[in-house]
């Protein structure tokens, strides 16, 4: 809410009833008085906007104070509407000499931000005789800025999840190529250079190596050589 008071002005009434209620108008603008909180020239998008009317009858009939809308217009033509926020219903009756005081808001929708707009409030009342006036109240051109504020929970867990997300893919992405750079490598296969003796044979039975001994002797030069002397003799 913003504090200050602003008559409304006599020529920005429109009279929408039947042409015989003009004449009656210039008469009732003598016994009404519209004051309106004194609005900022900028309002932030995504935030509610608050104004208070104040309505004071001081003729000596009653008046019923009928509606309250508000509309975003084109700057430099106000007869070209951009956006038409909802109207607040009131049907609220304002006795001789009485005073009533109304609350409307609205909320700047977040594209509308970073341009100006032309900001019209209207009040719509019923006088007792029948005859339905409008009053701008408010007629003049706004700025809708954008809301500055840190990152809230939501964000952040929004920020946090991707970042997840990001850590995951990335893993899996190492993974699929691992696999395939082990795929794609020949696996070689080491020939040991050693005899028998390097090999662990305790747990080959007795009988079997005594097998395998004499199916495959082993003999050195030597004992060849006398072997093939005892053949010639």
């Amino acid at each position: 809410n913003h504090a200050g008071h602003v008559s409304a002005d006599p020529d920005s009434t429109e009279d929408i009833a039947d042409d015989a209620a003009v004449d009656e108008e210039e008469d009732d603008e003598e016994e009404v008085l519209v004051e309106e909180d004194q609005m900022q020239a900028t309002f932030p998008a995504n935030e509610i906007v608050k104004f208070l009317v104040g309505f004071t009858n001081k003729g000596s009939q009653d008046f019923t104070v009928k509606s309250l809308e508000a509309s975003f217009r084109y700057p430099q033509d106000f007869q070209f509407y951009i956006q038409n926020f909802t109207a607040l219903t009131l049907n609220t009756v304002v006795q001789p000499q009485a005073q009533a005081t109304f609350e409307y808001s609205f909320i700047p929708a977040q594209p509308m931000a970073g341009r100006p707009f032309g900001l019209v409030i209207l009040l719509n009342y019923l006088h007792a005789e029948g005859s339905t006036f409008q009053t701008a109240i408010y007629n003049q051109t706004v700025t809708i800025t954008e809301l500055e504020e840190g990152l809230d929970g939501e964000t952040m867990f929004m920020y946090i999840f991707l970042g997840g997300l990001v850590v995951l893919m990335l893993f899996g992405m190492y993974q699929v190529l691992e696999t395939r750079t082990r795929k794609r490598l020949p696996v070689k296969v080491e020939k040991g250079t050693g005899g028998m003796s390097d090999v662990d044979i305790s747990w080959i039975p007795q009988e079997t190596l005594n097998v395998m001994n004499k199916a495959s002797p082993k003999a050195s030069p030597r004992k060849r050589a006398n072997r093939a002397a005892g053949a010639d003799q």
